[in-house]
């Protein structure tokens, strides 16, 4: 019966007969398969996480190139678990085997905060007698502690507490009505959680106290705007419509469109994981990329008062970007017909639970893809652009970060992040010098500075898993103005260094010599140009860790330390500030400085690679980011260069092409906008087209 039912819900979940993909994320009776199987031996412990095992590389590709003959990778899951005294157990179960493949107690460690360990504390704090005291020294009565709020951080790291005991910080807020915005009133003290005796074991307190609030409201909601004047009334409505339906097509959770295939997965900490990509070039599919994923995150704020030293979240590797992602069928940015996929994940008590709608996929108009006109005699070729985007947004307390996984038709890929949401906010007294470190976003609110620093695992398989990374800068060329080999002082060109070893395998970004990193595969060059098939990182948002070498945030977030850092192919190496990122110390430094220090002279060239990627931006709050803030976007590409022997995507339909002999080619002027800028109505249109052909 068991069996029967996991052959179900596998089809229900990946569109497919059992047994599922390798690289699916495991449905929910396989995550309570896990459970039960862990429940045999060890009935006393608590479920962090039950997540897939991914197959090792080696034996993926085996059987992706030949599945009648390989063996298929067998169904393993990841397991993290936490048993009374804060001991934390590491395991891996084969559940074709029905067996504990390993299981192990990691000794000064704590697992990520999950959506039911923050939902405890606040139940807590509002009970707690010296949060009630302390409420009433800087105004709240304790007949109000019911609208007394916080945000529960891991606290990330204090030496006062150090890691046997798993902790959380409260921020704490007070909301003066159901529906106020809770950040226009934070509180001036931080209470401390054991999450073990789910008690507060201490509060810190500010030497400068810092009475509630007194200003009005600051809301964004609906009933607030009205109240305020209402909603501007000049919108049009815009509507997407696919009346044939999408263009991509999908295959359990390999998606096929435009070229592009790729296998779409999902865990709790990287959310979004697309593997196994490659691009279907003249009949010849070829391999680009083995797998790309968000590996983390930090958060630092930059105001030196204690205990904002603790305030650097890594949402990813301390939350979980799967675990906090939305239900987007509660409202999706996307428009246009859309295909969901859900996400299954377990609880504390090890029951299997689903996010219905986490991720969306659909296509969007992206403009022009190339165009030319010719001067001589308006000749013209237009072709548009379609996109396509695969998406989750997940909120981490205050902050909502959109992620958008882009697939061009040139070939390109495109991950773009939109910051939005609310800031995090202090309280400030009257008058006071913030020094710099915050700006007043509205009387009595101090939103301190900050940075978002994401970290890209990119694992290139470009034309293969041998492959090699360059540095690539704007050079001028040698010689002086007036010198035989520059005369003119003109010269410049493109300047690549090779990055050879784990331990010279880093690079910073340099905006004078408009950096990139190529990824290419040296055994193979394009016809043409004789350079080797590459792919070109292109990323401008890359800001500096601010804060400065051997502070706590630089010791524990050690992948932020660099733009780029390149390592030898591991298995194991996913999580670039490690496996368990609460309370680390970052003596010594986990993840990636781990990993470098370990092999330093392993060879980065013409090998099994990984390149990972640190960017973001530095964010100084201003009123206009506040109650709400609208959405920054920022984005970085991955392009080919020397991939192909010419444009690929010169196939796709123009909207208009005509040539000088008077031969009209492809759909001329298909949309609506275009009819509209010769006469602007159907009677025109015959006239429309003759002037067109005339051309």
């Amino acid at each position: 019966m068991v069996l029967d039912r996991l052959k179900q819900v596998a089809s229900h979940v990946t569109g497919q007969t059992a047994p599922p993909h390798p690289f699916d994320p495991l449905s929910e009776v396989e995550i309570e398969k896990a459970v039960g199987i862990i429940r045999k031996d060890h009935s006393d412990v608590f479920f962090n996480a039950v997540t897939l095992w991914e197959p090792r590389k080696k034996e993926m590709m085996a059987w992706l190139a030949n599945p009648e003959q390989n063996a298929r990778p067998a169904r393993k899951a990841d397991v993290v678990c936490i048993a009374p005294g804060s001991k934390v157990y590491d395991g891996v179960v084969d559940l074709d085997e029905e067996r504990i493949v390993s299981w192990a107690q990691t000794e000064g460690v704590q697992p990520l905060i999950t959506m039911e360990d923050l939902q405890i504390v606040e139940s807590v704090v509002r009970k707690d007698p010296k949060v009630i005291e302390q409420c009433g020294i800087i105004g709240i009565p304790p007949e109000d502690m019911y609208k007394v709020h916080c945000d529960p951080w891991t606290i990330g790291y204090d030496e006062r507490f150090g890691t046997g005991v798993r902790l959380q910080q409260a921020l704490m807020y007070y909301r003066p009505h159901v529906d106020d915005n809770q950040y226009t009133y934070p509180l001036d003290f931080c209470p401390i959680f054991n999450a073990d005796k789910q008690e507060i074991i201490h509060i810190d307190i500010p030497k400068v106290r810092r009475p509630l609030n007194k200003a009005p409201p600051n809301n964004y909601h609906a009933t607030s705007i009205e109240a305020e004047g209402g909603f501007r009334q000049d919108l049009k409505p815009i509507n997407i419509t696919q009346p044939e339906g999408v263009s991509f097509k999908m295959d359990g959770r390999i998606i096929d469109w435009q070229k592009w295939k790729f296998h779409i997965g999902f865990n709790y900490k990287e959310g979004l994981v697309l593997s196994n990509i490659s691009f279907n070039d003249k009949g010849n599919e070829r391999p680009i990329f083995w797998r790309i994923s968000l590996a983390e995150m930090v958060v630092p704020y930059g105001n030196p008062e204690h205990p904002h030293q603790r305030k650097h979240a890594f949402d990813l590797g301390e939350y979980g970007g799967g675990y906090m992602t939305n239900s987007l069928s509660l409202g999706c940015d996307c428009k246009g017909a859309i295909h969901y996929m859900d996400a299954a994940f377990v609880n504390r008590a090890g029951q299997a639970q689903t996010i219905k709608n986490a991720i969306c996929i659909h296509e969007e108009d992206a403009g022009i893809l190339f165009k030319h006109t010719d001067f001589r005699d308006d000749a013209c070729t237009v072709t548009r652009a379609r996109k396509l985007i695969i998406s989750q947004i997940f909120t981490a307390a205050n902050y909502e970060y959109c992620v958008y996984w882009i697939f061009h038709q040139d070939g390109t890929i495109q991950l773009e992040i939109k910051l939005t949401g609310i800031l995090n906010t202090y309280p400030m007294n009257d008058g006071e010098d913030l020094e710099g470190y915050g700006t007043e976003v509205y009387p009595g609110v101090n939103a301190h500075n900050h940075q978002h620093l994401f970290c890209m695992r990119i694992d290139p398989n470009i034309d293969g898993p041998n492959n090699t990374v360059f540095v690539a800068d704007a050079a001028r060329g040698a010689g002086e103005v007036g010198s035989k080999e520059n005369y003119y002082g003109n010269a410049f060109y493109c300047k690549k260094t090779k990055l050879e070893t784990q331990a010279t395998g880093t690079s910073d970004y340099d905006g004078n010599t408009s950096r990139t990193w190529e990824m290419c595969n040296t055994s193979k060059l394009n016809p043409y140009s004789k350079k080797p098939v590459s792919y070109k990182l292109v990323s401008r948002e890359v800001p500096p860790l601010l804060p400065k070498e051997n502070s706590l945030v630089w010791k524990r977030a050690g992948f932020a330390r660099h733009a780029i850092h390149v390592t030898k192919y591991n298995d194991d190496q996913i999580h670039p500030a490690g496996r368990h990122v609460p309370q680390t110390s970052g003596e010594p430094s986990q993840g990636l400085p781990a990993w470098l220090s370990a092999e330093p002279d392993a060879s980065i060239a013409d090998t099994d690679i990984v390149l990972w990627h640190t960017f973001g931006i530095t964010h100084f709050p201003a009123p206009e980011d506040f109650p709400v803030m609208p959405a920054e976007p920022f984005s970085l590409l991955l392009r080919p260069r020397n991939f192909f022997t010419r444009n690929p995507c010169l196939d796709v339909p123009p909207s208009y092409c005509s040539v000088p002999s008077g031969v009209r080619q492809g759909n001329s002027l298909v949309d609506r906008i275009s009819r509209l800028a010769f006469d602007g109505g159907n009677e025109g249109d015959k006239g429309e087209a003759k002037a067109c052909c005339a051309k």
